[in-house]
């Protein structure tokens, strides 16, 4: 795990109740969760897949990705832990 792609605190999410908690440490988490387990596409999933994309690239640091997950994960209601 790159320091320059981890974030700070982790991010817990739990996309429903008979599932497992999964806990996001950096933003290659963020952006694999995004990909292949965020249940709608929604302007704030775009934000946040294009907010992990700048930081791999980058151009952006791993808050902005992290603020943006978080905000996402919010409103996909699977937000455990922040």
């Amino acid at each position: 795990m790159s320091p320059l792609r981890s974030f700070a605190r982790p991010v817990v999410v739990q996309f429903s109740r008979h599932e497992r908690e999964h806990t996001i440490f950096d933003v290659n988490d963020a952006a694999t969760m995004l990909l292949r387990n965020f249940p709608h596409q929604t302007e704030k999933r775009k934000l946040a897949m294009d907010a992990c994309l700048q930081v791999l690239r980058g151009e952006a640091r791993p808050p902005v990705a992290r603020r943006a997950f978080v905000a996402a994960a919010l409103e996909a209601k699977i937000l455990r832990g922040d």
